[in-house]
């Protein structure tokens, strides 16, 4: 068996099938049967070249004879995330390359209230790929009341035929306004897709959002650094990291940096558990250990603070070890983004131009999300995704990363005496 990964999950396939392939693409290319050996590599290599081959034109093609060119605009919403800008570059070639006009909505929806709208050309997006942030601005704005008035104002000025909104909930939200104002304002009519981005990744109908690799990325940096400082001096800790009530990022964190906890708010935090957590960091520190991390979800526990945690284990540690709280903050939302959120929000952007133009073309208005689901790019309707949120918690009702907790929870397993009398119990 040879095991790999399709989309976002781990596969297992027939060794001897696979190695019969790879053997098939190379006689195809030996034999300079090109297309054979491009449909032998499957849909996601061929989507790849066909993107590549779009994005690294140095002018789009010229516009079909006769072809109706649509007004497609995209903004950003909700919090900066990595790969914004990525994914609105893509955005903007696809569609240009397509014979369409892009617009740019400055400041999120209140750029869309204040007409605040610029034309791109192919040019205007070219050092966009590896830059953080958001460029044409961001905000958590919902439109309510008057807005809706003046936003239809401006989607008939500016004669706009579909909107791509990339970012996170505050984004999905307003599409869903947006859909529900239609019986009032007409102009609402046209086709919306969201394309997920949020370091939180805590979008339902996605399992994985633009941005959220590259923030994984720093706070295993800045753990690494964190460790290298502690183990030189005998310290344990404690790390909040961001997610709101989404633990994803504690968790991948602590599968990726070998802590020895991750509190979530999904779980909960009792008394019982930092009782036995101590008790195990005092077992460790009497046995030669020389470093403890203890992450945190910002939200893990209303009252059971980073700064509570650190003061308990403290207080417990006595003489054995010192603690220190560290609290990663904004550093998380910067940097420029990682290749595997450039490509994920590259390829979101080429399917959200392809809907849209599709949807236009053929005078429909769904409003739409896209999403990584399981082994492939799915469509969820606006009305589904907002059925399967948790709104008081801030994320999806069921989050396919909480069964990596048992493994997470194995990995970091003292040895035997190391463990804490709830480990030693079997519990």
């Amino acid at each position: 068996q040879l095991i790999g990964m399709k989309g976002n999950r781990v596969t297992r396939l027939p060794l001897m099938e696979c190695v019969e392939k790879t053997r098939a693409i190379n006689a195809a290319i030996r034999e300079r049967n090109f297309a054979q050996a491009m449909e032998l590599r499957g849909r996601g290599f061929q989507e790849s070249f066909r993107i590549l081959r779009t994005l690294v034109r140095a002018l789009p093609h010229e516009p079909k004879p006769g072809q109706r060119r649509l007004n497609l605009a995209v903004m950003t919403a909700s919090a900066p995330a990595p790969g914004m800008n990525t994914a609105v570059r893509a955005a903007v070639r696809f569609g240009l390359d397509r014979g369409h006009h892009m617009l740019g909505i400055n400041n999120s929806f209140l750029g869309l209230i204040e007409n605040d709208i610029r034309e791109f050309g192919w040019m205007d997006v070219d050092h966009w790929a590896s830059m953080g942030g958001s460029e044409l601005g961001t905000n958590r704005h919902v439109p309510v009341g008057k807005d809706f008035y003046a936003i239809a104002r401006t989607i008939e000025e500016r004669e706009i035929d579909g909107l791509l909104i990339i970012g996170g909930w505050a984004g999905y939200t307003s599409a869903l306004h947006l859909l529900h104002e239609r019986e009032n304002f007409p102009a609402f009519d046209i086709p919306i897709i969201c394309l997920p981005a949020t370091i939180n990744n805590n979008l339902p109908g996605s399992e994985l959002s633009v941005g959220a690799d590259t923030a994984l990325n720093n706070i295993v940096d800045a753990i690494n650094k964190i460790k290298q400082s502690a183990v030189a001096s005998r310290r344990c800790f404690v790390v909040e990291v961001m997610g709101k009530y989404c633990g994803y990022l504690a968790l991948m964190s602590m599968l990726a940096t070998g802590a020895e906890r991750a509190y979530l708010n999904e779980e909960g935090v009792t008394l019982e558990d930092l009782y036995c957590d101590v008790q195990m960091l005092n077992t460790g520190f009497e046995h030669g250990k020389r470093l403890g991390v203890m992450l945190r979800n910002e939200r893990a526990h209303p009252l059971y603070t980073t700064q509570f945690m650190a003061d308990l284990f403290e207080a417990e540690g006595g003489d054995l070890y010192e603690v220190r709280m560290s609290v990663l903050g904004h550093l998380q939302q910067g940097g420029d983004p990682t290749p595997f959120d450039r490509i994920l929000a590259t390829r979101y952007a080429h399917r959200c131009i392809g809907f849209l133009e599709e949807q236009a073309s053929a005078k429909s208005s769904d409003v739409t999300c896209i999403g990584v689901q399981g082994s492939d790019y799915k469509l969820s309707d606006i009305d589904e995704i907002v059925r399967r949120y948790d709104a008081k918690h801030e994320r999806p009702k069921e989050q396919w990363w909480m069964g990596l907790r048992d493994i997470a929870q194995m990995l970091a397993q003292p040895g035997p005496q190391y463990r804490s009398k709830r480990m030693l119990a079997g519990g």
